[in-house]
């Protein structure tokens, strides 16, 4: 009783302060009102991401139904809506046959070209980044701000002298062409040198080191494992890089055996532009460029858990 009688007491000693019952003061602050605002930013935010997920969505599902028709169906029926044909299986069996089945020699060609000069460039990313982040030596400051600066330089703008640099070794119209400029990647060594300065102590660098251990053992076993969420954050960012590459492989590449399928596709599509003087071979066009979408979308979807176990580390430091 003596319990009840002091809430009431103090209920009605809140009434009478504040001329608002106990069950609907609202508080100081405006407590519901923060509650009503908090709430409007959190359906405002839910909108933006479903506007941004529609945004990139969109050009997949219109790749993916254009892919299903065949040339005539791409031109009279909706674009955003299969055709009564479903022509998927018969653009990919013709896929493999036109041509001699040329477009698998350019989709090949792409996974080489991507894999070799992504892994490449990740490696070297790595290295350099490191030694940036955790060596001292003259000059470091001087050429990390070279490769900085780099990272401004359009890389449609390189072509050229890349071509002519690449034509005095005879290595023109050769996958070292392609795979040789794809190792450098200004970007990444910057991102690398950045998230090796934080997530790599040199208190635990100082300890490898008095333990016994060596500058290579150290790097592999104590600073490369926290590196994963970087690594593989450069890796893609590279493979996607020379798998979209178009400029380069057309300046450098005649052979159409060498071709990557980004450059084989746009002579599909300039023989297609003919008009009656050329091959119409729009279905192959739609269905060859969504299967090589289908690698790029694969390696993202599996490899982003090493980007989930780097946030978890970061917020366990």
């Amino acid at each position: 009783m003596a319990i009840l009688n002091t809430r009431g007491d103090r209920a009605d000693a809140l009434t009478t302060v504040t001329g608002v019952p106990d069950h609907e003061y609202r508080g100081p602050r405006g407590a519901r009102g923060d509650g009503r605002r908090k709430g409007g930013r959190r359906i405002g935010s839910h909108v933006f991401l479903i506007i941004l997920a529609i945004y990139f969505i969109v050009p997949i599902w219109w790749l993916f139904v254009a892919a299903t028709k065949d040339t005539a169906g791409l031109f009279s029926s909706p674009a955003f809506w299969f055709d009564d044909t479903f022509a998927l299986f018969s653009n990919i069996g013709e896929l493999f046959t036109h041509q001699g089945g040329i477009y698998w020699r350019w989709l090949g060609n792409s996974f080489l070209y991507a894999f070799a000069g992504g892994i490449g460039a990740t490696i070297l990313a790595i290295l350099a980044g490191y030694g940036f982040a955790k060596y001292r030596f003259r000059g470091r400051n001087g050429v990390f701000g070279v490769i900085l600066g780099s990272v401004m330089v359009p890389l449609t703008a390189l072509v050229i002298p890349t071509f002519m640099l690449l034509s005095q070794y005879g290595i023109i119209n050769t996958p070292w062409a392609v795979i040789l400029p794809s190792l450098l990647s200004p970007f990444g060594v910057y991102l690398m040198r950045i998230y090796t300065q934080d997530a790599v102590p040199d208190e635990m660098l100082e300890a490898a080191r008095i333990d016994g251990a060596g500058e290579i053992r150290t790097f592999f076993q104590v600073a490369l494992p926290l590196l994963k969420p970087a690594i593989v954050t450069v890796l893609l960012l590279s493979v996607v890089g020379t798998w979209n590459n178009f400029f380069l492989p057309l300046a450098v590449l005649t052979d159409p055996q060498l071709l990557p399928v980004t450059v084989g596709l746009n002579r599909w599509t300039a023989l297609s532009n003919a008009g009656a003087g050329g091959e119409q071979v729009w279905n192959l066009i739609t269905s060859g460029s969504f299967i090589s979408v289908i690698p790029l979308v694969l390696s993202f979807l599996f490899l982003q858990r090493y980007w989930q176990g780097g946030l978890a580390i970061g917020s366990i430091k």
